[in-house]
């Protein structure tokens, strides 16, 4: 892909940052490029479910064969010499039983619950716990709980009601139900993942119907804004991946761009509006401005999404 930056729409920045900003724009269109990288999406035709889990190939930890008399490994955020004070930063609730992990569900309300399901022999769950402990530092309108499976009966009595039976096994919930669930993934998988599923406070306008949709269209025919409508599902493995590159661009265009997300599988009113839009593949992204549909990119290659943004923001774009 090659960009020839010559600039003809008014809004587009000429500035500095905008260079930096292609600066980031390159690295990730290296990326995309690298020949272990293909870009994914998923069809919601023949089936439109929420049973689109990604699978792995990696060894797991065998929940059913624990042995409790082995010692219960105990996480910690680091081995460094700031051990203590992470310990203090740190806010990950570790439960014990079942009333103490339907206390702290209900506790959250309507936030978004991370639930790592661990065992203290399992090395992968030893490798991802730092990150998870990283990321409640700094989502602070997350929560974080940690179970050991093999800790006591009580806690494989939890483990035997949520189903878990490999480890290290995240679950996410949100208003006491459960939304998500993954097993044995890596930390940049587990980053994707909390903010596809956690995010409040970016850029990214969250649309939840139809009429979501033509509020925000109306709300930007007089700015000439484009608005860049991500369509997902909750449970879209591509969709997860890419979304983190939407987060980016979001607050690196944030004067030009309007970013907006839609799940799909939501209610009736998203899948009206996908079948409308003739959406039949996700992540799908449509292009509007002034009103009108200008366009649209189906998959979660980065760098052919960022050189699409561009091509409509008046950027001359060739493959």
């Amino acid at each position: 892909m090659k960009f020839d930056i010559s600039f003809n729409h008014p809004t587009l920045p000429n500035t500095l940052q905008f260079l930096h900003f292609l600066q980031w724009l390159q690295s990730q269109i290296s990326y995309s490029n690298n020949p272990h990288f293909s870009p994914q999406r998923i069809s919601l035709y023949p089936q439109f479910s929420s049973n689109l889990l990604p699978t792995s190939s990696k060894p797991k930890q065998n929940l059913l064969n624990l042995d409790t008399n082995r010692p219960i490994f105990v996480p910690k955020a680091t081995a460094a010499s700031g051990v203590e004070k992470a310990k203090k930063q740190e806010r990950v609730q570790r439960v014990h039983s079942i009333q103490e992990f339907d206390e702290a569900l209900q506790a959250a309300k309507n936030r978004l619950v991370v639930v790592e399901f661990a065992a203290s022999d399992s090395e992968d769950s030893s490798k991802i716990y730092p990150f998870m402990v990283d990321l409640s530092r700094n989502c602070s309108d997350v929560d974080f709980l940690l179970v050991m499976g093999d800790e006591s009966e009580e806690t494989r009595k939890l483990c035997a009601r949520e189903k878990i039976e490999q480890v290290p096994h995240f679950t996410f919930y949100k208003g006491m139900e459960k939304i998500h669930e993954e097993e044995a993934i890596g930390p940049d998988q587990l980053v994707g993942d909390v903010l596809y599923y956690g995010d409040s406070h970016s850029a990214v306008v969250q649309v939840h119907c139809r009429e979501d949709v033509e509020k925000l269209i109306e709300d930007h025919k007089a700015d000439h804004k484009l608005i860049v409508l991500d369509v997902g599902l909750k449970h879209c493995g591509p969709c997860v991946k890419v979304y983190p590159t939407v987060i980016k661009l979001s607050r690196s265009m944030e004067d030009t761009v309007v970013f907006a997300r839609m799940n799909g599988d939501e209610n009736d009113s998203c899948m009206e509006f996908l079948r409308d839009m003739n959406v039949i593949e996700v992540p799908t992204f449509l292009f509007i401005r002034d009103g009108e549909i200008r366009g649209r990119y189906v998959g979660s290659g980065k760098g052919e999404l960022i050189g699409e943004i561009l091509r409509y923001q008046g950027v001359r774009v060739t493959y």
